[in-house]
């Protein structure tokens, strides 16, 4: 049994059958990704692992527990962190103290920035927050405000955060999108660095298939709200029936 879970998942909006029957299952400590063209259901799904949509059918479990009906904090606290296809950072605030929101909330729950000035230990949540920087080579920029980071640097910082909040399970909604190759490419080496270097499993979405093809163990390929193939990047590459979904005669 995976870390991730997904039976018999179906999902309709009036008369438009967004999911039908989707089953999953994605293996503890390894990267996942969940493919297929516009209008797969791709998003769909996403939305239904962390809480946003509660299929009509089916089950979504994580580490053997249901997440269906738990609000989007109580998906995180379980576990499972998400990152946004737009980097949701606090664009006010500066590199490191956004940093140091997840840490401490973490600790305490909830977040509140005059309980973190007044805390005995704010030093020791500035450390961890330095560390983390350090980790993601964003030390040099912890007194910038984060709004006039670089695209890469900004997906680079929303990562950590949720990183600080030490999730099982990372799942990321096109990670990459609106980045120049440079940016894509050092993404793809932190994930990397990431996957190495921790106890953690990732769940991606993604349409930039080299970064798919850098990534992932194992791809599942949705087209028209069900899964048509599921396997190694290797053989999803010469798959047929994915090349006439999705991938087209570029993957050769």
């Amino acid at each position: 049994m995976g870390i991730l879970e997904v039976k018999n998942v179906n999902k309709r909006f009036g008369g438009l059958q967004a999911l039908g029957d989707v089953n999953l299952s994605v293996a503890e400590n390894t990267v996942h990704a969940i493919i297929g063209p516009n209008g797969a259901g791709k998003s769909t799904l996403l939305n239904c692992l962390i809480g946003k949509l509660i299929p009509d059918t089916g089950s979504v479990m994580f580490q053997g527990q249901s997440v269906l009906g738990r609000k989007p904090y109580e998906i995180n606290q379980m576990g499972i962190s998400r990152v946004f296809q737009t980097p949701e950072i606090f664009g006010d605030l500066t590199v490191l103290e956004n940093m140091m929101i997840p840490i401490f909330a973490k600790r305490d729950g909830v977040f509140r920035m005059h309980a973190l000035e007044s805390s005995h230990n704010e030093n020791e949540i500035i450390d961890q927050a330095e560390a983390m920087l350090e980790d993601l080579n964003l030390q040099d920029q912890r007194h910038m405000h984060s709004a006039s980071m670089s695209r890469g640097n900004k997906r680079r910082l929303e990562i950590g955060m949720c990183l600080a909040q030490t999730p099982k399970l990372l799942l990321l909604d096109e990670p990459t999108a609106g980045m120049a190759r440079a940016d894509t490419n050092n993404t793809i080496d932190l994930l990397k660095q990431i996957k190495d270097e921790r106890d953690i499993t990732i769940a991606i979405i993604e349409h930039d298939m080299h970064v798919v093809f850098s990534l992932a163990e194992r791809i599942t390929v949705l087209a028209q709200g069900s899964p048509l193939v599921e396997d190694t990047p290797e053989n999803i590459k010469g798959h047929p029936k994915v090349r006439e979904a999705y991938l087209g005669e570029t993957a050769a």
